[in-house]
């Protein structure tokens, strides 16, 4: 289902980060950070057991992720460093938690995590979701086991809503995992979290 709102941008600037919607060109990019990330993504991230995969398949992702993007039924960002000759990371807004919210979704490359990546990035989509997209709330959903995950909401302050048990699917037939979420509605959000980021729009046009 596509976003009700008004569209995601398609590029964010923070201090240190470009998060950025997909090219065609990230193709090696994406593969090689995730190729060098295996051990470190598998354990939580279920669609990272079918990796590694072939350079065509992940330019055919990028493709799907840009035709997602456009439809404003799917905002997947790469997180890149300022010069973008790096992906360190990916993440997103999905529209996919009921009316008026979106959901951040998030993973690091292994060689840039503790280096505080992850809460820039999701503090600037927070507030473009609220005041850009103008979503009612923004959610994370973390597997409660995932510590380094969980400690990003609750350091920009999302509230700790509830765990649900056996919502999440399992693991190559496995059992049915538990899940977290973490919510934060416009008016609790403290814009100063995210305070210098620039957005620009599909045609380069800031609209943050």
């Amino acid at each position: 289902m596509a976003w009700e709102g008004p569209p995601a941008p398609y590029r964010i600037e923070t201090e240190r980060l470009v998060v950025r919607c997909y090219e065609p060109g990230d193709a090696p990019l994406l593969k090689q950070a995730i190729d060098s990330s295996l051990e470190h993504l598998q354990p939580w991230m279920p669609w990272a057991l079918d990796e590694p995969q072939t350079l065509e398949q992940k330019a055919e992702l990028v493709g799907f992720f840009r035709a997602e993007f456009a439809a404003g039924e799917n905002f997947t960002y790469g997180i890149f460093g300022a010069d973008e000759a790096e992906l360190l990371g990916s993440t997103g807004l999905h529209p996919r938690v009921g009316p008026g919210g979106l959901e951040i979704g998030y993973w690091v490359r292994a060689s840039a995590t503790r280096r505080g990546i992850v809460t820039e990035a999701t503090a600037a989509l927070t507030r473009v979701g609220l005041e850009v997209c103008e979503a009612d709330r923004i959610e994370i959903r973390i597997e409660p086991r995932n510590r380094a995950s969980t400690g990003v909401p609750r350091k920009l302050g999302f509230l700790e809503e509830a765990t649900l048990r056996r919502r999440l699917p399992g693991r190559m037939g496995g059992p049915l995992r538990d899940v977290t979420i973490f919510t934060m509605f416009r008016e609790d959000f403290d814009s100063s979290l995210a305070a210098g980021i620039r957005a620009f729009d599909a045609r380069g046009e800031r609209v943050l």
